[in-house]
């Protein structure tokens, strides 16, 4: 007898947690045509921030051991094999470098010049696509939030016609219509944190290499001399 009352019980849980998910869902698709848009621009959101985070963690690696045998390579007058080194990594690193140790035995100006024209084209690769994320938190709760106006309207529509103002008629359209309001906030500040963890990255990289730049100046005046 407890071994069927065990099986009954969980099967009444199991029960009602499908009745909860598709609760969840009815409760979703009740925020109306609105919802359409919001849910494109959420996997938009969702898709760009996955392939910009693979492409800077791929592209933005940049380990400490590849600036010390670059240099080892310059002060051994190993130039050619210096930039070979360089675009073997088949980093952003590598193609800003490879691009000044081309130019080794002109002007230092010249050099700096070239590793900082490489360095904002690597980075500009690196923010594509990332102003749809700023433009979709911005519109995302915009429109969740006509979503809930559209919806407020329809209310006040109904109200005119059937003179019903009972608060289970205007509560039940109302609860229903704020749903595009949450689902447009929810998408918004996922595409607005991705943006940011995004451009900090960018960031870090660019830091990096500021630093790499300088200690890459320093051995080739170093060479020079």
């Amino acid at each position: 007898m407890s071994l069927l009352l065990q099986v009954n019980e969980g099967a009444n849980a199991g029960k009602a947690t499908i009745e909860q998910d598709i609760s969840v869902l009815e409760l979703v698709m009740k925020g109306g045509i609105i919802m359409i848009p919001i849910a494109i621009l959420s996997v938009l959101a969702i898709y760009i921030i996955i392939e910009r985070l693979l492409y800077i963690n791929k592209a933005g690696k940049i380990n400490p051991q590849n600036m010390m045998m670059l240099k080892d390579k310059l002060r051994s007058g190993n130039v050619k094999e210096a930039a070979t080194f360089c675009r073997s990594t088949g980093t952003a690193w590598g193609r800003i470098f490879a691009s000044g140790t081309s130019l080794v035995g002109q002007p230092m100006k010249d050099i700096q010049d070239r590793v900082e024209d490489s360095a904002t084209i690597e980075m500009s690769k690196m923010e594509r696509n990332m102003t749809y994320l700023n433009l979709i938190a911005g519109v995302a709760p915009l429109l969740g939030f006509i979503g809930t106006i559209s919806g407020v309207i329809k209310i006040f529509h109904k109200i005119s016609i059937t003179a019903d103002i009972s608060i289970g008629n205007i509560s039940e359209g109302l609860y229903e219509k704020m749903i595009t309001s949450a689902a447009g906030l929810v998408v918004g500040i996922i595409a607005f944190a991705g943006y940011h963890m995004l451009n900090s990255r960018i960031d870090r990289f660019a830091s990096k290499i500021q630093e790499n730049a300088l200690s890459f100046k320093s051995t080739l005046q170093g060479v020079e001399e």
